[in-house]
């Protein structure tokens, strides 16, 4: 079969949405976080997919493998918002440990992405008006709802303490993770004011999901 006339199986959509969901994904992060295999399945199916304009594949950055985003025609069949996402260049490397990060939580402690929500639908709930901080994800497990922030360099000190209160008043938890030591250094300042504050070494990260 062609792939102008790909019959769409629910990974395909499965794919979709969670393209949809982090504005972007690597093949690595599809292959995880959709249940193939391995590689070559999971890369046979986003080129078909690529192929069919559902999904869009480019490379931004040099050193980083090809990015697939959500084409217009995918957008019509999810029933979303019609714009583009604004991939900004500055955030990819953020942006991709966000999701090594969810590979991490999904394999570790098999925490299903039904219960993650992702920065952009959470500003999504907010509607329109002045945009507030959002964390980078949240997990809801346990009748508890964990903020997750990556944090790879250091904010300006009043404003790191604002979205810190922010999470400590509405989370459970709230996780950073960094290999930036200042940014460590000033989580340990924050913690004896805000109990809910956690620490993660973004290497412990990186090495469980690529070993």
């Amino acid at each position: 079969m062609s792939a102008k006339g790909l019959e769409l199986q629910e990974r395909d959509y499965e794919i979709l949405k969670l393209v949809h969901r982090f504005r972007f994904c690597l093949g690595r992060h599809v292959k995880v976080l959709c249940g193939f295999s391995g590689a070559r399945a999971s890369d046979r199916r986003l080129k078909l997919l690529v192929e069919a304009g559902y999904l869009e594949r480019k490379k931004y950055l040099y050193g980083i493998p090809y990015m697939y985003t959500l084409s217009h025609k995918g957008r019509i069949l999810l029933g979303v918002n019609k714009r583009e996402d604004r991939i900004r260049v500055d955030r990819i490397t953020h942006d991709i440990y966000i999701l090594e990060a969810i590979i991490y939580f999904a394999l570790k402690y098999d925490v299903p992405l039904s219960v993650i929500e992702s920065e952009k639908e959470l500003h999504i709930k907010d509607g329109f008006g002045i945009r507030k901080h959002q964390p980078d994800f949240v997990v809801n497990v346990a009748k508890k709802r964990i903020a997750v922030e990556v944090e790879l360099n250091p904010k300006p000190k009043d404003r790191m303490e604002e979205n810190i209160r922010e999470n400590y008043l509405k989370y459970e938890r709230q996780l950073w993770i960094t290999n930036n030591s200042k940014v460590k250094s000033l989580l340990k300042g924050f913690s004896g004011e805000y109990s809910n504050i956690e620490v993660m070494p973004l290497e412990e990260i990186l090495e469980y999901v690529r070993a």
